[in-house]
C-alpha cells in the first residue's frame, strides 16, 4: 500500500501555520480529553485536534476493517496491535478527509462540530500504556563524553560498546507526558571528599535529550526479530527526556547500573510521528568502526534526520536555548535496537517504549546533557536572564522540541515540556 498521505503536494482545508510541525503530511497520533470530559484517540493538523473516535462513529472510516471501538480507548496499543497495514490505511484516509479537495466533512457543519477541537479545548494524555521500557546509549559522542569524564579518554568507550547496542530496563510507571512537573529527587551521594555516603535531594539533576519509538505486537517467546524486518514491528517516535540524578548514580551505578538515579521521572512528547510520516527524511547513519555481528548488519537507510532542541526556562524569564542535536547521530540505529533486544527470544508487545540514550553531536553546541555541556560541573552556562546552571535548577522548565525538513515540507514532534519542582512534601494533617 502506498503512503499517499505523505504527497508534499497536498494542501488541507483546515488552517495551518506556516512553520507548522503538524501538516496534513505529518498526521501523528495520540490520545486526549476533550471539552466533554471524554477521553478519545485523536490526530492533529496545524492546530486543530481531531477526534477520531467521533469520525469513526460518524460513518468516514468505512470503508477499512476497524473494531467499532478502536478509537473508543484511553490508549493507542489496540490500534498499534492492528499491524503498519492498519496504521497506513488510516493515516492515508485522514489526508483524504482533510485534503483541501475534498468537501465531505468541510461542508458538513454538525460533524465538523463533533468532530473537531482547539489545542485549547482538549488536555493530551500518555497516548500508550507502557508494559516495558529499555533505554539504549547508542550515541557514541555522549559515550566517548562520559567515559572520558568518569575514566579517562583513552578508555572512554568500554571494549563492548563497538560490539553490541547498549541497554537497561528502566521503570515504565514513572514515564509522564509533557507538562506533568516532577519532584527533585532525594537518595544516597558521596560527596567528593568525604569518605561516607550522605542522603539528601540531588544536587546535580540533570536532562537527557533522546527520542524514543512505540512497538507493535512483534515476536513469540524465544523468536528474535531479523534486523531488516525490525521497521515492521516500529509504530512510531516521540521526543523523551530521560531525566537524571548525577549524583545519585555515581554513587549506585556499579556494580549493576543506574537505578533511583534515573527511574523517578521519563518525560515524552505527547503525538507519536509515525515511521511513514518519517520515510522522506531517511539518511545514512554512522559508518561501524569495528565489523558488526551478522544479526546487526542493515542494509538501507535506517536513520531519520530530525533536528533537535533543549531550552531551559528559569520560573519568571525567557528560554534560552542550550543544545541542537540530531537523531542522525545516533551510531546504533533502531532496528539494530530491536534486532538485540529480541536476539535471546525476549518478546516485544504493542505500547513498549524504547529510548535511544542521549542524543549528543560531534559539536559543543550538540552535546545532550548537562553533564557534557558543563563537563561535569567544571563550567557554567549562562542563560538570556544573567543566571548560570551547571545542572538543573528548582523551578526550571526544560524543553524539548523536533522538527524534519526538506523540499518545503517540516514533519515535528511539538515540544516535551517539564518543571522541575523542590523535592515532595507531604501536606501536614
Amino acid at each position: 500500500m502506498q503512503i499517499s498521505a505523505n504527497n508534499p503536494d497536498r494542501k488541507t482545508w483546515l488552517h495551518v501555520d506556516k512553520n507548522s510541525d503538524f501538516p496534513i503530511q505529518n498526521i501523528p497520533f495520540g490520545v486526549f480529553l476533550t471539552r466533554d470530559d471524554i477521553i478519545t484517540i485523536g490526530t492533529r493538523i496545524g492546530d486543530t485536534a481531531i477526534d477520531l473516535g467521533a469520525l469513526h462513529q460518524l460513518g468516514y472510516f468505512s470503508d477499512i476493517p476497524l473494531t467499532d471501538d478502536i478509537f473508543l480507548q484511553d490508549t493507542l496499543n489496540d490500534f498499534i496491535a492492528d499491524g503498519r497495514k492498519t496504521w497506513r490505511a488510516v493515516r492515508n484516509k485522514i489526508a483524504d478527509i482533510f485534503d483541501a479537495d475534498n468537501d465531505t466533512l468541510k461542508n458538513n457543519k454538525q460533524h465538523k462540530e463533533i468532530v473537531l477541537f482547539r489545542l485549547d479545548e482538549i488536555e493530551m494524555q500518555l497516548p500508550i500504556q507502557i508494559g516495558d521500557y529499555t533505554d539504549f546509549y547508542s550515541s557514541i559522542e555522549h559515550a566517548s563524553n562520559v567515559g572520558t569524564l568518569f575514566r579517562d579518554e583513552e578508555h572512554a568507550l568500554l571494549p563492548n560498546w563497538l560490539h553490541i547496542p547498549i541497554g537497561y530496563h528502566g521503570r515504565s510507571s514513572s514515564i509522564i507526558p509533557s507538562g506533568i512537573p516532577i519532584h527533585r529527587p532525594q537518595g544516597q551521594t558521596l560527596p567528593p571528599d568525604v569518605e561516607e555516603p550522605v542522603f539528601g535531594p540531588s544536587k546535580f539533576v540533570d536532562f537527557e535529550l533522546e527520542m524514543a519509538f512505540i512497538t507493535t505486537d512483534a515476536n513469540d517467546f524465544g523468536e528474535p526479530i531479523p534486523v531488516n524486518e525490525a521497521e515492521e514491528y516500529i509504530f512510531g517516535l516521540v521526543l523523551f527526556n530521560d531525566w537524571s540524578a548525577r549524583d545519585i548514580q555515581s554513587w549506585e551505578f556499579v556494580p549493576f547500573g543506574p537505578f533511583l538515579s534515573k527511574n523517578f521521572a521519563s518525560s515524552m512528547s505527547p503525538w507519536i510521528v509515525t515511521l511513514d510520516a518519517l520515510e522522506p527524511f531517511r539518511v545514512q547513519g554512522p559508518k561501524p568502526i569495528k565489523e558488526q555481528m551478522p544479526y546487526l548488519r542493515t542494509k538501507g537507510k535506517k536513520s531519520f534526520d530530525i533536528n533537535l532542541e533543549v531550552a531551559i526556562q528559569p520560573k519568571t524569564a525567557k528560554e534560552t536555548i542550550v543544545c541542537r542535536s540530531n537523531f542522525k547521530h545516533m551510531y546504533w540505529n533502531m532496528s539494530q535496537q530491536l534486532a538485540h533486544h529480541t536476539i535471546n527470544g525476549c518478546p516485544v508487545n504493542s505500547g513498549d517504549l524504547m529510548g535511544s540514550g542521549t542524543l549528543s553531536g560531534p559539536t559543543p553546541e550538540s552535546l545532550g546533557s548537562m553533564l557534557e555541556l558543563t563537563w561535569r560541573g567544571s563550567k557554567t552556562l549562562t542563560l538570556k536572564d544573567g543566571t548560570e546552571r551547571t545542572y538543573i535548577n528548582d523551578n526550571d522548565t526544560v524543553i524539548m522540541r523536533g522538527y524534519c525538513e526538506n523540499d518545503g515540507t517540516r514533519i515535528g514532534f511539538g515540544e516535551v515540556k517539564n518543571e522541575l519542582l523542590p523535592i515532595f512534601k507531604p501536606n501536614k494533617k
